[in-house]
């Protein structure tokens, strides 16, 4: 009896560790439409304890803006089917601009304690080390190349129906929906009370 007792808390405690919880300081909440269509809303959890600084620049262009600069208005630009949907180019709207508020235009990779572990991560769409700017995207599977490469710093923990629909458009070669994925309304919410997503 005393050995099933201790094989059933090894059992526990295996799980326990895989079932990595993470602190959601901060959700934003993107409505999204394509030709004046409503597709639907994503909110996101947003890590702000374990990436600040990459959460910070984040709110910044989801909520009020930069220099009249926000993801309010901006498209999804990119679309690859079973991999992800891309978006925040808030200066050319086609993927090559970037701008920061830490930066006149990148700042460097925080930390890549978090992993691209499924669907529904938001992590920092980047042209290499050490150069995110306003520009994310939204894995609809884990992508775990992307690890140790990209900044991981939230998870949709509502609207993946909307990033479904959105990872289903048409789109030319170079993958840009043939019409265009608005992001129609943005804005944030502090979490105040004890929140946590799960990252398996």
């Amino acid at each position: 009896m005393k050995y099933c007792l201790l094989f059933l808390c090894l059992i526990i405690a295996t799980v326990s560790a895989k079932e990595k919880k993470v602190d959601i300081t901060h959700k934003v909440y993107f409505d999204v439409s394509s030709e004046g269509k409503q597709l639907g809303t994503i909110v996101i959890g947003l890590f702000g304890k374990v990436v600040p600084k990459t959460v910070t620049n984040f709110i910044a262009f989801a909520g009020e803006g930069v220099k009249g600069l926000k993801y309010e208005g901006s498209k999804f630009h990119r679309v690859i089917k079973d991999f992800m949907i891309q978006g925040g180019d808030v200066i050319a709207m086609d993927g090559s601009g970037s701008t920061s508020i830490h930066g006149e235009k990148y700042f460097d990779d925080e930390n890549f304690d978090l992993k691209h572990t499924g669907p529904g991560i938001l992590s920092m769409a980047n042209a290499g080390k050490n150069t995110n700017g306003c520009q994310f995207f939204i894995t609809t599977v884990a992508t775990p190349w992307l690890d140790g490469h990209h900044v991981v710093f939230g998870k949709v923990i509502q609207g993946m129906d909307v990033i479904n629909t959105i990872e289903n458009v048409k789109t030319t070669p170079e993958d840009k929906p043939i019409k265009d994925v608005i992001i129609s309304r943005s804005f944030v919410e502090e979490v105040k009370d004890k929140l946590q997503v799960k990252m398996d």
